[in-house]
């Protein structure tokens, strides 16, 4: 996949890096979605940007979460303080989560609902998430799902909506297929909104004049040449995590209003289901939030589009090319073929977020490099992957 983009600027630890308390951006008289995306136990990730936005002085309007990122979400809004959801997580254990449905299993077999029991999950839901309806809320909170029987979006939270359990959502919205047992709400029966939409941006950006989303789920797209051998478990979350990449590429590529500040944490290198890491999870969202916040002004003085944004140099290198045309079909406004078949970029430098160039992964032999140019210090940073990247 080639070498991942590096931090210009590393602090070694929180206390080294500026203070940003008194300091926020512009941000702070706008009325601001933050939408914080599935990706199992690395969601944990979005308890330190919750620390970080508290910093800034940012104080959303709207919070929209799936999977992990609705339970964070509806902690937060239920009252909860970043000590406490910090210190729920650092205590959090496997078999306070995941015990398997032995007996489901047995007399059920291929019947069975999922490979876990429900109540664990229940259970840690009840300890966090507001024992309340989405009505009787003081802010606004979404909570992304899929109905299964309909194969479609159900978003609770919004009008018409309003009157379900947060808790019963939220198990919704956490009971990723095959794992946990979906649940009945309203005659509907739910799964996990990351089936269809990981990070549900579009709806939770109405009327607001920013988005701020957190991508925890659908970015760990480096090689793992292995795969096939880890379990039904690994292959499973590896398919899932390639789909909700795919899928979640669509809507940031056509973003135009409002602006979104897409934060990104570095936590490619941590399993959805790692209870070693959670310490790590929280710092890497903090900094991340930090990177992508602290010279943000831009973006909200933006009537749109995808930030930050970063200059970078296309380039593909010949003798690695083998004239499939991929790069072409996949970004015919970027890339072309000459008269050999080799593949070429339309113009070598460009100004790209995020969300941009999710077709140079796709190169089935790494043959197309992006490099990073820093302005100032003119530091060149080569990576194969870019939209695998994380925030800088």
């Amino acid at each position: 996949m080639g070498v991942l983009f590096r931090k210009l600027y590393a602090y070694p630890n929180r206390e080294s890096m500026p203070k940003q308390r008194g300091r926020g951006p512009k941000a702070r008289n706008r009325k601001i979605a933050v939408v914080l995306g599935g990706g199992g136990l690395k969601g944990f990730a979005h308890i330190g940007v919750l620390r970080a936005l508290e910093e800034l002085g940012i104080e959303p309007a709207v919070f929209a979460g799936t999977s992990i990122g609705s339970l964070i979400a509806a902690a937060y809004v239920g009252g909860a303080s970043i000590k406490e959801m910090e210190d729920r997580a650092l205590a959090l254990r496997r078999r306070d989560l995941f015990r398997i449905n032995r007996m489901g299993m047995v007399l059920e077999r291929m019947h069975s609902r999922s490979i876990y029991l429900a109540e664990p999950l229940r259970s840690l839901i009840a300890g966090v998430a507001p024992a309340k309806t989405f009505a009787e809320l003081d802010k606004t909170l979404l909570v992304n799902t899929v109905d299964l029987g309909r194969g479609s979006q159900v978003v609770w939270g919004l009008p018409g909506l309003r009157n379900a359990s947060v808790a019963e959502a939220v198990y919704a919205s956490c009971a990723l297929p095959g794992f946990f047992p979906p649940n009945e709400m309203d005659g509907r029966m739910c799964v996990d909104g990351g089936v269809i939409d990981n990070l549900p941006a579009a709806i939770a950006s109405a009327g607001m004049d920013a988005v701020i989303a957190v991508d925890t789920g659908s970015t760990d797209l480096a090689e793992e040449n292995n795969v096939g051998e880890q379990g039904f478990a690994s292959t499973y979350m590896r398919a899932a995590t390639t789909m909700m990449h795919a899928l979640q590429l669509v809507p940031f590529t056509r973003w135009s209003s409002p602006p979104m500040i897409l934060i990104r944490p570095r936590i490619n290198h941590i399993g959805w289901f790692s209870f070693s890491h959670t310490e790590e999870l929280i710092e890497a969202g903090y900094r991340a939030a930090i990177d992508a916040l602290t010279n943000c002004d831009r973006c909200f003085s933006s009537p749109g589009g995808v930030f930050p944004r970063r200059k970078v140099q296309l380039n593909v290198i010949r003798e690695k090319c083998i004239c499939c045309g991929l790069c072409v079909a996949l970004a015919p406004a970027l890339m072309s073929q000459d008269e050999s078949g080799k593949a070429y970029p339309q113009r070598r430098r460009l100004e790209w977020s995020p969300a941009d160039g999710d077709f140079v992964h796709h190169c089935p032999t790494l043959a197309i490099e992006v490099t990073e140019l820093a302005s100032k210090a003119r530091r060149r940073i080569t990576t194969s992957d870019p939209p695998n990247e994380p925030t800088s």
